[in-house]
């Protein structure tokens, strides 16, 4: 029986274009919820944005990963917490003003102190010019003056080939830190501290619900899900997911585009009332 279920938002919950999660996904996870189980959104997005993503019902993320699970929530207080080091994120700064491959981009998320607007770290005046069409009146600063931080990525450019080689690039370069794609479409890095991952939050999520990993269900489709797609026996995949996440998940349901993880929740909730595994999994 799946008790817990954790998904990825963008392109996998939340079709690509969509401003929020569906009336239909939402009511599915108010099924789930009222069948006694337990939602969480993984997401590389920061808190803040779930109240917008979910139409301010509370109960869909109160419990959940966030800044690609460095932030674990239960019950809408943070049990977890992983930053990554100001120092090594000034450094990285620096290595991509003096290669061009892309900008460090930061919002200031710290022990529930969440300020939605992001803001661009750059020592260069002429890269923060080069970059300055992309991000607009973006607050600039010129280094990070504290010891650690939580959410970051790197705005690349160039095609997605360029873009895979910044990445390897930066492997080498920072083996402290973990850098990985969020999303098919958009040209972003998610930065995340060397071996932590939503594949870890999930074990932190199971453990702090008192719930085993084969009672946990993960919904991906991109890169930077597929630790939390390993990390269960219960991974799924859907329809548009990448063919690594298809091939390291056990099940495979329809396109994000066709609200199938909210069908999926459906079938979870109504399962429950009898303690089976949802059809999709039998």
């Amino acid at each position: 029986m799946i008790k817990l279920v954790l998904t990825d938002l963008d392109d996998t919950l939340i079709c690509h274009g969509l401003p929020r999660a569906t009336d239909h996904a939402i009511a599915g996870i108010q099924a789930m919820v009222d069948a006694g189980l337990h939602f969480g959104p993984v997401s590389g997005r920061i808190p803040n944005d779930m109240g917008w993503m979910f139409d301010q019902h509370k109960e869909c993320y109160a419990t959940g990963a966030y800044c690609n699970g460095q932030m674990v929530y239960i019950d809408g207080e943070l049990v977890h917490a992983e930053p990554l080091d100001g120092e090594e994120l000034n450094r990285l700064a620096a290595v991509l003003a003096k290669t061009g491959a892309g900008i460090l981009t930061m919002f200031d998320v710290w022990h529930g102190d969440i300020r939605t607007a992001g803001y661009v770290v750059t020592p260069d005046d002429a890269h923060a010019a080069r970059m300055r069409e992309s991000f607009g009146d973006w607050r600039r600063v010129s280094r990070l003056d504290e010891p650690s931080y939580l959410k970051a990525n790197i705005h690349v450019v160039g095609t997605r080939e360029d873009q895979t080689e910044t990445r390897e690039m930066l492997r080498e370069e920072f083996p402290s830190m973990d850098f990985v794609f969020p999303s098919n479409f958009a040209p972003l890095l998610d930065v995340s501290p060397h071996g932590w991952s939503k594949g870890s939050a999930v074990g932190v999520l199971a453990r702090e619900l008192g719930i085993t990993l084969e009672e946990v269900a993960t919904f991906g489709d991109s890169e930077n899900d597929l630790s939390m797609i390993e990390a269960v026996p219960n991974a799924v995949a859907v329809a548009n997911a990448d063919e690594q996440i298809k091939a390291a998940a056990r099940w495979e349901i329809g396109a994000s585009a066709d609200d199938a993880v909210a069908d999926a929740l459906f079938d979870i909730a109504a399962a429950a009332s009898t303690g089976e595994m949802p059809s999709f999994m039998r």
